[in-house]
């Protein structure tokens, strides 16, 4: 068969990979010139990342599919076990060991909370772990976990929550964030592990599947129009995958499909703005450090890039739920006079570059409505706004991709 694979991003590339391996003829348009989507490299000396991205032990998927493009997770990615320093304290860690263990003596170790509030949050998790961490649907995170102490709301729970779902906690959807908590810290043991990359972006995944690829990757293509048939700008093809983001999803398939369309159209979306800030000499107490954010403090996380393998001397914020941010016209001086209140510096920090992603992620709210994987007969749709348990991730992108594919093999079987 000869299958079309509609965006060059992590979905595409899963897609483009299952196939291939499949025996398909595939063809991968790519509107931008480089692949990786929303996750890759930008220009600079070093360069920069469009976004600080964090993997977790649970991506199983997602490193199988950068060791198949030849890349070795344990080279690329450092791993570090579930911590959340803040400037001047510990916070929670998380020991290795079985998951309800390490959980469970990672929050009694952890001094920085009262016995109440460390009881109180293994009394909650025991409630969600024996409801088989479900819950209603329409109910907010928020919601969730209000009779949880203030520590634990403040020092764990919102910081997880906008660092997974992009989403602050009072409009985050609760059934999703239990299935991250689930598949995060009781799904085995190393799940809850950070993988921090070592490298730009782009080396984990684009660049490698660019190079796998070869011609059959079309770059800075923006597919105009899909014809039932299947045709891709007049192109036959046996099968398509729609694997770019759902703004471009929903206008080629509105003739096709104006209802998955219209679903695809209510997405809303929540920003991320990632601030670097330069200070030669300075190193942070570890590659990660939580912020505490409010009105005149944007940032929730802190990346030292050179302990990471980057530039000594470049440290990347990171603001996740940043619409405030992005229409007030920015967060660099905000970021900038944060960072002088709450950390020590060698050097006086100053602003070297800011990155917006508008469309980081969908808004992660209770009973969101997504669209389906499945478009119609022999065309199916792949990102990390598909239909799923899964927020907007690398892994649930990986993992839409192969889905994807997998429905047009199915088809083109039945």
């Amino acid at each position: 068969m000869k299958t079309a694979v509609v965006g060059g991003g992590w979905a595409g590339i899963a897609a483009a990979v299952t196939l291939a391996d499949a025996g398909h003829d595939i063809a991968v348009f790519e509107m931008a010139p480089q692949p990786g989507g929303r996750a890759r490299s930008v220009a600079g000396d070093p360069p920069y990342d469009n976004g600080q991205h964090i993997l977790i032990g649970a991506y199983r998927d997602s490193l199988a599919l950068m060791r198949r493009l030849g890349v070795d997770p344990e080279a690329a990615l450092k791993r570090l076990p579930l911590a959340l320093p803040y400037p001047g304290e510990p916070g929670l860690h998380l020991p290795p060991g079985p998951p309800l263990v390490a959980f469970t003596c990672g929050v009694l170790a952890h001094r920085g909370w009262p016995l109440s509030a460390r009881l109180g949050l293994l009394a909650a998790a025991g409630g969600w772990l024996a409801r088989g961490f479900r819950c209603d649907a329409q109910l907010s995170v928020a919601e969730l976990c209000a009779g949880l102490p203030d520590a634990v709301k403040r020092d764990l729970v919102e910081p997880l929550c906008v660092a997974a779902l992009n989403t602050p906690a009072p409009r985050a959807s609760a059934q999703v964030f239990l299935r991250v908590l689930k598949d995060a810290l009781f799904s085995g043991a190393g799940s809850a592990d950070l993988l921090l990359p070592r490298r730009p972006l782009s080396e984990l995944l684009a660049t490698p599947a660019a190079a796998w690829l070869g011609e059959r990757l079309r770059l800075g293509r923006r597919v105009q129009q899909l014809e039932a048939g299947w045709r891709v700008d007049g192109e036959a093809f046996d099968g398509i995958v729609l694997a770019c983001s759902s703004v471009e999803a929903t206008r080629l398939a509105a003739s096709i499909a104006p209802d998955w369309s219209a679903t695809a159209q209510a997405l809303r979306f929540e920003p991320i703005i990632t601030v670097y800030l330069h200070s030669p000499g300075t190193v942070l107490p570890a590659p990660m450090l939580a912020l505490r954010d409010g009105p005149e403090a944007p940032a929730q996380f802190v990346f030292d890039l050179g302990q990471l393998g980057g530039a000594p001397g470049r440290f990347a914020f990171v603001v996740s739920g940043a619409a405030p941010w992005v229409a007030s016209g920015g967060c660099d001086e905000a970021v900038l006079a944060q960072a002088t209140r709450e950390l020590r510096w060698a050097t006086p920090p100053v602003i070297d570059r800011m990155l917006t992603e508008k469309r980081a992620t969908f808004a992660c709210t209770p009973g969101l409505a997504r669209p389906p994987a499945r478009v119609a007969p022999g065309l199916w749709a792949a990102g990390d706004y598909i239909a799923g348990p899964y927020p907007a991730t690398l892994e649930g992108a990986v993992r839409a991709g192969q889905a994807a594919a997998q429905g047009v093999l199915a088809d083109a079987a039945g």
